[in-house]
């Protein structure tokens, strides 16, 4: 029998009493994996959102006629709504109900999107950019508490997180197939639009599967707390952000990151002594748990920093189209896809969390590496597709993994801040190694052509020289995340996968 959680809102008819009560299986689980459904659907249309766009950025700026200086504007604006606002949504989440969070976050993901669509002008696409990261920082912790409240069981849990997991790392490289067919045979507005079916989809089931409700035991919500992790992260992005475009010598880079580590420094120091905390320390301070929040930002920086460079090497270099780029990344989907289910399932119960992130890490690692080799003459089959796939299973076991502890363990009204720290470490990661990454890539550039003609044939290599100098720095990313996570993570299974695997829930912090 599965133990019903204190918030309502996030038990979909989970005990034995209420799979009775709706007809169905008498222990639920039925109920359980149509909710996994939903919420897997709605975290792939907010993940996919980070990359979908990208593919689709050179037709909307010849449709709406901005410049190449504003164009990086229509990426940031999701990136900067979305990361500073996550724990502020996962909070929410816990104030006023899994369910009401869940399904005002899709209706507003779904609105913004339509207006994106729509768009007139560059101003009102920026807008909407900007309002899909506001609502998609409501929605993807609610969805990630949701499956954390609803598996209790540690053998379900395993799998639902390694679908998620999946799902996750995934929805990257699921972003830019779609983008790449939408764009080439329908337009770059159904980019936007798209999202409509998968809100509408989630929406329903969401309505129909999931309880309404509020938490019994509400915290109230820490404004000043809010209001300084907000400023932090916001910072924090747009510094990296604005790094892409001016030197990093300039004073404006530098004053908001400064800015954003002392607000984020202040937000600590302000947690420890809150009647009612954002971020209870104690959802932070398990070793296990910080180690995946670390993992996920880390691996969150590398991986996106690959997507990026890779995509413009074979389109740039190697002249794929949108769509044959997309379908290029398909195997690291379903490599990633079997490592996720595979760790979770097989793994984790028996050996813990100790070797498969690290050693994820170092595939991942080893993959950016491999990478570091392709030239002009490169062909898939035989230069791309094997670090590829090894980059998938390094994802794959680091991501299922993390998620699982990052959220396992945590008080049913800590849930949504602890799935909103998920999701924070992963954005703010990915946003600041993209923007890191860059800078680096477009100064390898610039060092390469010192002395030399700018022909053709020389503007290309250089261009491959920064690729290079991109996969070494992710790299070391994947490295430090290795050595990181092996000095965290606590040796042996988890205590709530030990055992026969089906017993009591984790245990509440």
């Amino acid at each position: 029998m599965v133990r019903s959680t204190q918030d309502t809102s996030t038990t979909a008819h989970t005990g034995r009493g209420a799979g009775k009560a709706a007809g169905k299986d008498a222990d639920g689980s039925h109920l359980r994996w149509w909710v996994l459904v939903v919420v897997g659907i709605a975290q792939l249309m907010v993940v996919l959102d980070a990359t979908i766009v990208n593919i689709a950025l050179p037709s909307a700026q010849k449709d709406l006629g901005f410049s190449d200086g504003n164009r990086q504007w229509i990426i940031t604006a999701y990136a900067l709504a979305f990361g500073s606002l996550l724990l502020f949504g996962g909070r929410l989440a816990d104030l006023v109900g899994r369910k009401k969070t869940f399904l005002t976050g899709l209706v507003g993901f779904a609105v913004a999107s339509a207006i994106g669509g729509a768009a007139p002008s560059f101003e009102v696409l920026v807008t909407a950019r900007a309002a899909q990261g506001a609502f998609g920082a409501i929605l993807a912790p609610a969805a990630l508490s949701l499956l954390t409240t609803t598996f209790t069981v540690p053998r379900e849990r395993a799998k639902a997180f390694g679908i998620y997991g999946a799902i996750a790392g995934a929805g990257a490289a699921v972003g830019l197939l779609l983008g790449g067919i939408l764009t080439e045979y329908l337009d770059w507005r159904w980019c936007l639009y798209v999202n409509l079916i998968f809100a509408a989809l989630a929406f329903i089931g969401g309505a129909r599967l999931l309880r309404s409700g509020v938490p019994g035991d509400r915290p109230s919500l820490d404004v000043p707390g809010t209001l300084m992790v907000t400023s932090g992260l916001f910072c924090i992005v747009y510094g990296f952000s604005n790094a892409q475009r001016h030197p990093w010598s300039a004073p404006t880079t530098w004053a908001f990151l400064l800015a954003g580590v002392v607000l984020l420094l202040g937000f600590v120091l302000w947690q420890q002594r809150a009647k009612h905390p954002l971020l209870p320390m104690r959802v932070v301070g398990d070793r296990d748990r910080g180690a995946s929040f670390l993992a996920m930002f880390l691996s969150g920086a590398g991986m996106f920093g690959v997507f990026l460079f890779l995509t413009y090497y074979m389109q740039r270099t190697l002249l794929y189209s949108p769509i044959k780029t997309g379908l290029a990344f398909l195997p690291l989907v379903a490599v990633l896809v079997v490592a996720s289910v595979v760790a979770q399932n097989s793994l984790l119960p028996r050996v813990g969390a100790k070797p498969i992130v690290p050693l994820g890490m170092l595939f991942a690692g080893g993959a950016m590496a491999w990478f570091t080799g392709l030239d002009a003459n490169s062909t898939y089959a035989a230069h791309i597709l094997p670090p590829l796939m090894l980059l998938g299973l390094g994802l794959g076991l680091v991501f299922a993994t993390s998620m699982n502890l990052a959220t396992s363990g945590v008080r049913p009204n800590d849930a949504g801040v602890a799935s909103a720290m998920v999701n924070t470490s992963q954005q703010v990661g990915g946003s600041v190694g993209t923007s890191l990454l860059n800078s680096l890539a477009t100064t390898a550039v610039t060092s390469y052509l010192v002395g030399k003609r700018p022909t053709p044939a020389v503007v290309g290599q250089a261009q491959l020289h920064s690729y290079t100098v991109a996969y070494w720095w992710s790299a070391a990313f994947f490295a430090a995340g290795a050595l990181i996570t092996f000095l965290l993570f606590r040796p042996g299974p988890p205590k709530a996968m030990q055992g026969d695997g089906g017993g009591a829930p984790p245990p509440a912090v």
